[in-house]
């Protein structure tokens, strides 16, 4: 991708941002709820009731990204057994660039596309990638923007917090 491309892109997408006038969902309230296509069959949030879900919204131009998701693999190899779910929500217009960037950082997680940005629109990233960590109550406990390699450590106690998981 050029990188004039990639700079339209973004901008673009941080006009839609800008021009929703909606701000982003705060720590306490409900998980707006979500329907999506992913590689197999739609992701309903509903359906992951009871569960921790990490919901994180990425793009193939987001460099961030690129930290982000050997980290949530891991996440996902050891905490998926525990009861979390993570679903990486794609905001790529073109399906090909999401699917372009899951060759070079394969994803063990679920993956879901938001085209048309809808679900997007609910939860107001405001930044990439931007992440909204779920409890199993529905209610949004956390929200990353942004991600950097000293995040992690944080974003781990978060998630055994939610899933009721001591430290070992």
């Amino acid at each position: 991708m050029s990188v004039t491309r990639t700079l339209a892109t973004a901008l673009g997408f941080w006009a839609l941002m800008a021009s929703s006038g909606a701000e982003a969902q705060a720590v306490g309230s409900s998980a707006p709820a979500f329907e999506l296509p992913t590689a197999d069959k739609p992701v309903r949030l509903a359906d992951l009731k009871g569960q921790v879900v990490y919901v994180d919204f990425w793009a193939s131009w987001c460099v961030p990204c690129k930290l982000s998701f050997p980290f949530m693999n891991e996440l996902h190899t050891k905490y998926r057994p525990l009861g979390l779910t993570i679903v990486a929500i794609s905001l790529d217009r073109k399906r090909e660039d999401a699917d372009r960037f899951l060759s070079a950082m394969p994803a063990k997680f679920l993956i879901a596309y938001d085209a048309e940005k809808k679900v997007a629109d609910l939860y107001q990233p405001k930044g990439m990638p931007t992440s909204f960590l779920i409890g199993a109550d529905g209610k949004v406990r956390a929200v990353h923007v942004g991600f950097r390699l000293d995040d992690r450590e944080k974003i781990e106690r978060e998630i055994r917090a939610a899933l009721g998981v001591a430290r070992k």
